[in-house]
């Protein structure tokens, strides 16, 4: 008999949250000024709390994840003067606890705090973060933004 948490289609939950810092410390995150859409017109700094639910299926394995800036037609943002599309990379992998039995139906947390230096992006613009994990993306791995319009 298959058990829930055996399903191949059981899948990690993704909670984010924009933020102006964040840190992971003692297994909770520390979020600064979260919940925010709108930024601007001057850059500045900001970061991206990200909480992982890994079940149990996909504990101890290597995950990849992307998080990638685009605009609102869905392109790679460049900031303004700079070259590359902003993109921020890693791995993770989420263990199992020692005492925890064979099969146990719970999710493992794994906190990551993303923090970034001021992104000098056009004013009046929309944008979004956009998550994948092991080359998967989903529209709840989002985190759209705007930049307020120029002051004149």
């Amino acid at each position: 008999m298959t058990e829930p948490w055996d399903l191949p289609d059981r899948q990690i939950k993704v909670t984010m949250m924009l933020c102006d810092y964040a840190q992971v410390a003692d297994g909770k995150m520390n979020v600064i000024g979260g919940g925010w859409t709108i930024t601007g017109p001057q850059p500045a700094p900001f970061g991206i709390a990200l909480m992982l639910e890994v079940p149990w299926n996909q504990a101890d394995v290597e995950h990849t994840f992307r998080m990638e800036l685009i605009d609102l037609d869905g392109a790679p943002v460049v900031p303004v003067g700079g070259e590359d599309p902003v993109v921020i990379e890693g791995q993770f992998e989420v263990g199992r606890p020692v005492d925890t039995e064979v099969r146990t139906p719970t999710a493992l947390p794994f906190m990551a705090a993303l923090n970034s230096a001021p992104l000098p992006l056009p004013p009046g613009g929309t944008y979004e973060w956009r998550l994948a994990i092991d080359g998967d993306t989903r529209e709840e791995w989002r985190l759209p933004f705007s930049t307020r319009p120029a002051v004149v």
